[in-house]
């Protein structure tokens, strides 16, 4: 019987050092995104979150598919296994950030604080957390010897482009232009008889924040109507 390490989660670092241990754990985090992603589409059944998921998937097969047409190695040390270009974490992290911001951007709109600076501030400090995320990913490959650097950024930029290309073929054209091919496409998907039974929406068509406020001030009302009826019955 012939054993191999799985590298999606196995990843060799300096022991003797903290730092590289972060870079490390680091290193693993992009894996949670799947995770997440299962999460919410069931929980939320948002049309968008289930896209994202879906470009993810793409993503990655096109990194896979690139990977074996140019078939070029890592670096020398390197302790990865595989062809090296493009960097799959760099891209699929590219993506992540690329797709998320963008949405942020166009569709999302953040409780007001009364103050427009400090709506700003915070909206730029997500977008800013989101890409430092996926830059320190990016430099998690490099440090601990699995990409070059010109791996790396090829990877970034590959996923950069492609999250800019799926989000606006898939979410920005569609809603912006509804009557157009993919505009009805979209409109297919989620009024079909299978959606429609799996009970799929597009929340951030009908709400700014995609129906959360509306939807607690509605869990409150029920909630404290509730809560009273108890009280005065007991």
């Amino acid at each position: 019987m012939s054993l191999a390490s799985l590298d999606l989660t196995h990843v060799l670092y300096d022991s003797s050092s903290d730092f590289s241990l972060a870079m490390a754990l680091i290193t693993l985090s992009p894996i949670l995104l799947m995770a997440s992603y299962a999460a919410l589409a069931v929980v939320t059944r948002e049309i968008t979150i289930i896209n994202m998921w879906v470009g993810q998937f793409c993503c990655e097969g096109f990194n896979f598919v690139v990977k074996r047409l140019v078939k070029e190695g890592r670096p020398p040390g390197s302790v990865g296994n595989g062809y090296g270009f493009p960097s799959s974490h760099s891209q699929n992290m590219g993506y992540f950030a690329t797709f998320l911001i963008l949405h942020l951007h166009f569709k999302h709109k953040f409780g007001p604080s009364g103050y427009w600076i400090v709506d700003q501030a915070a909206q730029a400090s997500i977008y800013l957390v989101i890409a430092a995320w996926a830059i320190i990913v990016a430099y998690s490959r490099y440090h601990l010897s699995y990409h070059s650097v010109s791996q790396i950024l090829w990877g970034g930029s590959m996923g950069i482009g492609f999250g800019l290309s799926f989000y606006t073929i898939t979410e920005l054209i569609p809603t912006r232009r509804p009557n157009s091919l993919l505009g009805k496409t979209r409109t297919f998907f989620l009024t079909n008889p299978v959606s429609t039974w799996l009970r799929i929406r597009d929340g951030w068509a009908v709400w700014s924040d995609s129906g959360i406020e509306d939807q607690w001030q509605l869990w409150y009302r029920e909630w404290r109507k509730r809560t009273k009826t108890e009280l005065h019955v007991d």
